[in-house]
Parts: structure tokens; C-alpha cells; sequence
């Protein structure tokens, strides 16, 4: 199982881009009164946990459209086997049956598929893998942005 708390905090988009972390308001320092040496500090919600945060929610969302997209053309071409055979056995033009036919075009929605995905990866998900690949990974840093 995951804990990833994302979907708590909603990310707000401008002109259909993922906000930069720097553009959220800094996280406040805790009251001077607080109980020192405890070695606790502030949870941030900027920086590379919430850069991760948002490329991860990408990719997800991206694995899901890819897959209803190629799976479902092939669902709905197996239900239609099964629920109707007479339309998939009745001649389409062409001379080949309709079955045959959506068979065939399964390769051509695949291939639409993984093109319509390589597109969006490239405009939505390399931009956000690009601002995560800025930052050094946490080690005990902040995480900052490499110089």
C-alpha cells in the first residue's frame, strides 16, 4: 500500500501546467516556545517530496488513459464476439467480415495508443521528471534545488 497523501493537498493548475514548488508559500517556522533538541522540523510541502508527489500522480494517470484506451477497444470487440455474432459475422464492406475487421484494427488503435501516450508524456509527465531531476535527493538536506 501506498502513503501518499497527495490527494490532500490539490494541486492547483495554471494554463493545464503543474504549479512550480517554489510558487506555494513557505511552510512557518514552529513558535519559538516549542520543545527544542527534539530534532523535529517542519513538514514541508514543497521542494522534491511534493515535486515526487505530483510526477508520481502523472504517470498514474497516464498508465490508467493508456489502458482503458487499449484494453477497452478490445473489450468491447469481446463483447461484441460473444453478445452478437450475427454483427460480427455479417459482411462489412470489403467483402471481409466484421469481425475480421475489428480484429484488424486492434493493431492501429494500439498503435494510437502508445502514440497518444508518448505525446502526453512528453508535454505533461517529462517536463515534471525534469523539475524532479533539479532537486538532490533528500539525505538528511532539505532537499533544495541543485546549484
Amino acid at each position: 500500500m501506498s502513503h501518499d497523501n497527495s490527494e490532500l493537498h490539490p494541486v492547483r493548475q495554471r494554463n493545464g501546467r503543474a504549479p512550480f514548488p517554489a510558487a506555494h508559500p513557505p511552510v512557518p517556522p514552529p513558535p519559538a516556545g516549542g520543545q527544542p533538541g527534539n530534532g523535529a522540523r517542519p513538514h514541508s510541502c514543497s521542494g522534491y517530496h511534493r515535486a515526487l508527489r505530483v510526477l508520481r500522480r502523472a504517470c498514474r494517470w497516464q498508465r490508467r488513459v493508456a489502458a482503458l484506451a487499449a484494453l477497452g477497444y478490445f473489450a468491447v470487440f469481446l463483447a461484441l464476439t460473444v453478445r452478437a455474432p450475427a454483427l460480427m459475422s455479417r459482411p462489412a464492406p470489403g467483402g471481409l467480415p466484421t469481425g475480421l475487421l475489428l480484429a484488424v484494427v486492434q493493431i492501429p488503435v494500439t498503435w494510437l495508443a502508445v502514440i497518444l501516450f508518448e505525446c502526453a508524456a512528453s508535454r505533461y509527465v517529462d517536463p515534471l521528471a525534469r523539475r524532479v531531476g533539479r532537486y538532490a535527493r533528500p539525505a538528511g538536506g532539505d532537499g533544495g534545488p541543485r546549484g
